[in-house]
């Protein structure tokens, strides 16, 4: 099967994905990196009266035209305890920001605008109808839809939800992400190792991006190189009802390489099998029954950059995220000169560091701070410290050009994604 290109194997990845997952209700405050199912309205106007904009006092502006001007204060508005009466002509209400503004009242003069004498307050400073009030509605209205289906939860939409009076969302469930190491030379990590062997460390990896993308991750920890144990763990994931599977390793064409062959005797449906990337190229796509299927290499930083580039994104494209298929690149400058690149888009590790930049323009020159980044001397796929020490992944298209420093170029941040 020949190799085919990262944007082919990404739009088939998501293209598998039939449809997002089912909807639930889930609490406000557990609604962090959630999706949101259906469009948000709000269920009452923000603010739901008119409101004070400062400290001061709620005043009829006309009585305060001409200044100084002596009202009797008749009582006080504060947020939560609003003032029941009406406004007179020469009166005054103390209200404190955030209060509702008392019938008959048309203005807020500031308290450092006055003096308060006894049960009166002198108003220094002329007012005018409006100042100093914030008028019901003013953020949203009831109805007013301000949110979208597909939205990936953060803080600020959390705020704006309670804001519009909901208590609960709906959201997608999480996606059910199993997650499989192979291979007879792996042990979970801390556990005795023997001569020959490797603690296993694609698979908390993984599973730490899995659970960031808002799915629940099944560890179902390590197969050995026999089609037996295979079919157990495969087994396992099917039991758990898996949304997607993940398999770490296993997947090329040696000899122990026994992924394929024991998911295709389940019944897999396979999409693809390598793509021209590097470091990952053994990268296997397919289906099994509803389940999704993506068998990512066995080296450490092929796998971590494949989840990047597909797990990640099919993750939200089950939850219904709007934004499942945008490119996580973005500019940079290149920190040092390349080669030529071959026939495979490059993902190299490389380190940051912000840079005044000159930014011609048609009406003279301004200075930008642009991301510089710099790729690390070493890039082989199995050295974590490389990649511990990287702030994001330089991106190289196939057959691209030698490239000389203080170039363009797009890098993603591993920050962002894992």
């Amino acid at each position: 099967m020949s190799l085919i290109s990262v944007e082919d194997a990404l739009s088939r990845v998501l293209a598998s994905v039939e449809k997002p997952l089912e909807t639930e209700h889930v609490a406000l405050t557990s609604c962090a990196g959630r999706t949101l199912a259906e469009d948000l309205s709000a269920l009452r106007d923000q603010p739901p009266f008119p409101a004070a904009a400062m400290d001061g006092y709620a005043v009829r502006s006309g009585d305060c035209a001409q200044v100084p001007a002596t009202l009797q204060v008749i009582g006080t508005s504060a947020a939560g305890s609003r003032f029941t009466g009406t406004l007179s002509p020469m009166e005054a209400v103390r209200i404190f920001t955030g209060a509702p503004v008392p019938d008959g009242a048309d203005a807020v003069v500031l308290q450092e605008d006055t003096d308060r004498v006894g049960d009166h307050v002198v108003v220094k400073e002329a007012t005018r109808p409006n100042r100093h009030i914030r008028p019901a509605g003013l953020d949203f209205r009831a109805g007013d839809v301000l949110l979208q289906a597909g939205l990936r939860l953060d803080s600020r939409h959390i705020a704006l939800a309670a804001a519009m009076g909901h208590g609960t969302l709906p959201v997608h469930r999480k996606p059910k992400v199993a997650i499989l190491a192979t291979g007879d030379e792996l042990v979970r990590a801390g556990e005795p190792i023997g001569p020959d062997q490797i603690a296993a460390s694609s698979s908390p990896a993984t599973i730490l991006m899995v659970e960031k993308a808002g799915a629940e991750a099944i560890d179902l920890g390590i197969a050995r190189d026999t089609l037996e144990s295979l079919d157990e763990h495969i087994q396992a994931a099917r039991d758990a009802s898996a949304d997607i599977l993940v398999t770490l390793g296993g997947a090329s064409v040696g000899e122990h390489d026994l992924v394929q062959k024991a998911l295709s005797r389940q019944g897999m449906e396979l999409g693809f099998w390598r793509v021209a990337l590097r470091p990952g190229k053994p990268l296997m796509h397919g289906r099994l029954g509803s389940t999704l299927l993506l068998g990512l290499p066995g080296n450490p930083v092929s796998s971590l950059v494949c989840a990047v580039l597909f797990l990640i994104p099919a993750i939200r494209a089950l939850v219904g995220d709007q934004r499942a298929a945008d490119d996580p690149a973005e500019d940079a400058i290149l920190g040092a000169d390349l080669p030529p690149n071959k026939e495979r888009q490059d993902y190299m590790r490389a380190s940051l560091a912000m840079q005044d930049m000159p930014l011609s323009l048609a009406q003279g020159s301004e200075r930008l701070m642009l991301p510089v980044a710099t790729p690390h001397l070493l890039q082989d796929s199995s050295m974590l410290s490389i990649l511990e020490r990287s702030d994001a992944l330089l991106v190289r298209p196939p057959h691209a050009p030698a490239a000389a420093a203080g170039e363009a170029c797009r890098v993603i941040r591993l920050e962002r994604l894992c």
